[in-house]
């Protein structure tokens, strides 16, 4: 089975999502409606923005349907890299829900996009 490239977030208003997200990755989405925006990352990975209100078959899980429940997660390289990305987004007015902290898994934080998915920022770190 090949490893998934492509992953959809089930959101309120697509366009505002694209926007939001085109300034966080700044880049422009590749494919854009009224009900769904495509990005698609230097990785290759590609990120969807589906309206969560005409996604078919419908959304039927409460996290689906009422927005959130996903975590997009981005890795940096060094503690220093988060607090500047914390920093970064608290200045452009993102909702912070962990300020950084320190985990088992490394140093991290959790920011919030417009529909509640849960942003997380993380250096990887060994003990």
């Amino acid at each position: 089975m090949p490893d998934p490239m492509f992953f959809i977030l089930y959101v309120d208003q697509p366009q505002r999502s694209a926007g939001f997200y085109a300034k966080l990755l700044g880049r422009a989405p590749v494919e854009s409606s009224p009900t769904f925006a495509l990005f698609v990352l230097p990785s290759g990975l590609k990120l969807g923005l589906w309206s969560k209100h005409t996604v078919e078959p419908a959304a039927t899980n409460a996290a689906q349907a009422l927005g959130g429940g996903a975590e997009l997660v981005f890795a940096l390289d060094s503690r220093e890299a988060v607090e500047a990305a914390h920093a970064a987004w608290r200045q452009e007015g993102l909702r912070i829900l962990q300020a950084p902290t320190a985990m088992d898994f490394g140093y991290t934080f959790v920011a919030l996009d417009p529909d509640e998915h849960r942003l997380r920022v993380y250096v990887q770190e060994n003990e």
